[in-house]
């Protein structure tokens, strides 16, 4: 088994105990196995080498105290966030866990239909970006953790599995805007092609507006409009949030200079301010953030949204469709790689 490091004091925290990281965790030992499968009471033996060397912490940690929960709680809750998952996800969902909630198997990525690819996909991407060094310590120091070209990949390929994700959310057409574009082109040249779609008001750089903007904190672009013409229809500027301070990457405060930045005459339609997550957060963190930010796709709704563009670009644009499909291959070909530099790394004895 591929070495990952249990976050023993990320998950029993001061107050509420995070089972979601604990999933997490259960989710990377099944991707990294040789055999597909892991127990999901691995995590006995995980914060037992976890746990401090303070004989009375590690009685608090591992029997239970005022605070902290005992081991069989903490598999227990872990497993209860993997049905969660899987019952919200359905074959969506690239793991599956047994009724009695004790063994966790990755199910890959088969080449079945693209809405369920695209699904499973969406998902394995967000579990690898929630989970980097810079975000969460469970994959330090493994062979799991992607090399910085590989992790300029997942950034890139999730921003296309966003874009879909929007377009299905409002049944609208979508476009990547973040930078690197998928089609090369600069920010100006981009604004003019969506708006030529859009209509509502005039592309035109106003006085003071930067001179070689990237993307202007805008990812996405989507819009459901009429076949009218005219203005007033659901029109969304999208931010892309993968970093471990993804809540104050908020658009939504950003909304009135891109408008004053970048138009003349500026739309009349309102612009929706959505984020797009790779992580999974408790209820009042999830409540939280949609009030910090608009519109809030995390993990598994990406998976779903995401999949369901399948259907979206029958009559709609969804920018950057085709990539998911590579991007499915693309983490087929990197889990092949893991295996093998752990296999080479069990042959070292290192």
């Amino acid at each position: 088994m591929i070495s990952l490091y249990f976050p023993l004091d990320e998950i029993v925290g001061d107050i509420d105990v995070n089972y979601e990281v604990a999933a997490d965790f259960l989710e990377l030992a099944a991707f990294s196995s040789a055999t597909s499968r892991v127990s999901t009471s691995v995590i006995a033996n995980e914060a037992s080498i976890g746990a401090p060397d303070d004989p009375g912490n590690i009685s608090d940690e591992m029997e239970g105290g005022d605070d902290n929960p005992n081991i069989e709680e903490l598999i227990l809750g872990a497993a209860h966030c993997l049905v969660g998952r899987q019952d919200m996800l359905s074959n969506l969902y690239p793991f599956g866990i047994d009724p009695e909630g004790h063994i966790l198997e990755y199910r890959g990525l088969p080449n079945i239909d693209d809405h369920q690819i695209i699904g499973r996909a969406a998902y394995m991407f967000g579990l690898l970006l929630s989970n980097l060094r810079a975000v969460s310590p469970i994959l330090d120091g493994s062979v799991l953790h992607p090399n910085p070209h590989q992790e300029r990949y997942l950034r890139q390929f999730f921003q296309y599995f966003a874009t879909a994700a929007v377009a299905a959310d409002i049944g609208g057409d979508a476009w990547s805007f973040g930078f690197p574009r998928p089609d090369g082109s600069d920010f100006m040249e981009k604004l003019r092609k969506i708006w030529r779609e859009i209509g509502d008001g005039a592309v035109q750089r106003q006085r003071g507006a930067p001179l070689q903007p990237k993307d202007d904190q805008v990812d996405v672009f989507a819009a459901r409009s009429h076949k009218d013409g005219l203005p007033g229809f659901p029109l969304v500027v999208a931010q892309v949030a993968t970093g471990r301070n993804y809540r104050a990457k908020s658009i939504k405060g950003h909304i009135q200079a891109f408008r004053r930045r970048w138009y003349s005459p500026q739309p009349v339609t309102d612009f929706i301010a959505y984020m797009v997550v790779p992580f999974l957060m408790d209820k009042d963190t999830f409540i939280d953030t949609v009030g910090l930010a608009g519109n809030l796709l995390h993990r598994p709704r990406v998976a779903i949204r995401a999949a369901e563009a399948a259907d979206i670009r029958k009559h709609r644009q969804v920018e950057g469709y085709d990539l998911m499909i590579e991007a499915a291959r693309w983490m087929a070909r990197y889990r092949e790689t893991v295996m093998a530099a752990g296999r080479e790394h069990e042959g070292t004895g290192e």
